[in-house]
């Protein structure tokens, strides 16, 4: 592999990438599915996303959220502190959010973060996809992503780790029944006892996965009543108060390009699509190639995944698609 240019080192850490999915989930749902109470909360948010706005270089159609029209959010977790720091970190979760207005619909894709590529643009051959963001920055990662799976992807959300655990603390926590008993870390549950958990307890609940006979299926299945508990939680935000402290979970933690105006529209025109939404996975098979780990998706689940895409974005489907951003030959 080309190292002309070198990745930032990895700090050793306890895997976070389930976490990053619900979170990213959550974050996601927040910015849909409610509305903004009162003048004061709506110039807070106004303050707020107006710090967090990033423009990119080739801006998408000023009409895309307003229009009604289909539009992809491609949604991105960091494994880094503050977005300020020199070591920006990889993208250990990336999700392409699908928003159909007219269908009242939303899908969420995942990309595995391992997934083998040919990062767009870049010298770079046979690269994890988690690296096109800490080499190159938000743009090539978004066109990386859509030569991938062969759509249009309008906007981004970059999210870091800075602010997970406010983020839930913010909306006063989430309840959940555990589906087992275990002790890890900051949670303690027993099986069937419903039990209200902040922001570290639910961490830890979504991390634990060596005592789950299940394993990281039994993981995913936490992870999603999280998930769900987060979007039950969504009326708590008519307390300004709350919706200030999630505001201020935000401002150092998240970047976008979705501007203001575009996210007022999303809660007050779209909150109905975050009762409607589906989820997949761009499953690939496990390989290693000059000793590192790689995800390798077949250009069959590419065009099925790619495909599925299209159509929840009303578009064609491209039966010759032929991916340009994953070269599998010779593995």
């Amino acid at each position: 592999m080309n190292d002309e240019t070198p990745l930032p080192p990895r700090q050793p850490h306890f895997s976070h990438r389930g976490w990053w999915k619900w979170a990213l989930l959550g974050l996601f749902i927040l910015l849909i599915g409610g509305g903004i109470y009162g003048w004061r909360a709506y110039h807070a948010a106004q303050n707020t996303f107006t710090q967090t706005y990033r423009a990119l270089p080739s801006k998408p159609s000023d009409t895309t959220i307003t229009s009604g029209k289909p539009f992809a959010v491609l949604l991105l977790g960091t494994d880094t502190g503050a977005l300020g720091r020199h070591d920006v970190g990889r993208t250990d979760t990336m999700i392409v959010a699908t928003i159909n207005p007219k269908q009242q619909t939303a899908k969420l894709t995942s990309i595995p973060r391992d997934t083998l590529v040919n990062i767009w643009g870049s010298k770079q051959d046979d690269e994890k996809i988690n690296a096109a963001y800490p080499l190159y920055g938000p743009a090539t990662t978004i066109k990386t992503v859509e030569h991938l799976v062969n759509i249009p992807i309008h906007y981004y959300v970059l999210l870091n780790m800075g602010g997970l655990e406010k983020m839930i603390n913010a909306v006063g926590g989430v309840t959940v029944t555990p589906p087992l008993t275990f002790h890890y870390e900051q949670a303690n549950v027993v099986k069937g006892h419903k039990i209200h958990l902040n922001g570290a307890q639910a961490l830890a609940y979504s991390r634990m996965r060596d005592d789950d006979p299940l394993g990281d299926y039994g993981r995913q299945a936490r992870q999603r009543q999280v998930i769900k508990a987060l979007v039950l939680k969504e009326a708590g935000l008519s307390s300004l108060p709350r919706y200030q402290s999630v505001l201020n979970s935000l401002q150092s933690n998240m970047q976008t390009n979705l501007s203001f105006k575009d996210l007022i529209w999303l809660r007050t025109k779209y909150g109905h699509t975050s009762r409607h939404i589906k989820s997949q996975t761009l499953q690939g098979q496990p390989a290693t190639i000059n000793g590192i780990d790689y995800q390798i998706a077949s250009q069959s689940t590419i065009n099925k995944v790619s495909d599925d895409l299209r159509k929840s974005l009303s578009l064609a489907p491209m039966t010759t698609f032929q991916t340009d951003a994953l070269d599998p030959s010779g593995f």
